[in-house]
């Protein structure tokens, strides 16, 4: 609604663009979750095996082509830190998937969806970033929907998946502080490497291979759709809209990827994942908002003035 009442105003198409693709993409991660349910037999390492070496292809062919003679360049360029951003990121791909085979999947992707603030809240106390009060209160918040998370875990038996998919959280921010120290460098294909470390990791572990046609299919739909598109169109959409909002925006994966679980296959979350996932929800919401007004307000600064004409 607001991308609309932007393009209303005029000058806004470009937003509104950005806007669209941010949401496409959190529509595409959204379906990780009932991709995953109807797995019938294939366990956690075989899924990461197919899945990781097709969002590797995937991101890669997407890369050759906006790179093109320079792709090679640009992989060298990532230099160590890239090394160990793509690294973080694989250690997250198996978090991701062991939590999704062993909690709910709207404990997953709201202790996930928190993210921002707590790499935010990692910048204050390790960095000494300075955050605004709201902020502040935000991060208090989200810390504590998590924990209504937890205690639902040990109320239903998933903690073993919420411990994963705070280890998923914590190495996203890891990645994320990263980024942050090395703002100069452009970590695409640090994301794409991630997929190909992903890969290896679980090959040492996968033992047998062999999965059936059914599962398969619904795996390099996980790798080329669900995680390759979703993530191209996320960082696609970076170039029409500032990263506060799409952080924003994104927020669609959270909102949907455990909709389609309790149509599909009627996954319901317990009374404290629902008041926790409400907490977590809110809160980036309020730091997302705030985000942005700051970043606005920091252009409208940072603006030229304009320059008086000499009839003027």
């Amino acid at each position: 609604i607001g991308a609309w009442a932007v393009l209303r105003q005029g000058g806004g198409s470009r937003y509104f663009i950005g806007v669209l693709i941010v949401l496409l993409g959190g529509v595409f991660l959204s379906l990780s979750g009932i991709l995953l349910r109807h797995i019938e037999s294939a366990n956690g390492w075989q899924i990461l095996v197919y899945r990781s070496f097709t969002y590797f292809i995937t991101i890669g062919v997407f890369l050759a082509v906006r790179y093109r003679g320079e792709t090679n360049r640009r992989f060298r360029a990532i230099g160590r830190s890239g090394l160990l951003a793509g690294l973080v990121l694989s250690i997250g791909s198996v978090l991701y998937i062991m939590a999704m085979l062993n909690t709910t999947v709207a404990n997953v992707v709201f202790i996930l969806g928190a993210s921002p603030l707590l790499a935010a809240l990692a910048g204050w106390l390790l960095l000494g970033e300075r955050v605004t009060r709201g902020s502040l209160i935000a991060m208090i918040a989200t810390v504590g929907g998590i924990g209504l998370m937890f205690a639902d875990g040990l109320v239903s038996g998933g903690m073993l998946g919420n411990v994963f998919a705070l280890g998923l959280a914590l190495m996203y921010v890891w990645y994320l502080l990263i980024l942050r120290g090395n703002r100069h460098i452009d970590m695409l294909p640090a994301t794409c490497l991630s997929g190909l470390f992903t890969g290896i990791i679980a090959l040492v572990f996968v033992g047998d291979l062999s999965v059936s046609n059914h599962d398969l299919a619904i795996i390099l739909v996980l790798g080329a759709v669900q995680f390759g598109l979703g993530f191209m169109c996320l960082t696609w959409g970076t170039r029409y809209i500032p990263a506060a909002e799409v952080a924003l925006y994104s927020l669609s994966e959270s909102i949907l990827n455990p909709l389609w679980v309790w149509i599909g296959v009627g996954e319901t979350p317990g009374p404290y994942t629902l008041a926790g996932s409400a907490v977590v929800l809110v809160s980036v919401v309020t730091y997302s908002i705030i985000a942005i007004r700051r970043e606005r307000l920091i252009r409208r600064h940072s603006a030229p003035a304009p320059v008086n004409s000499p009839g003027a």
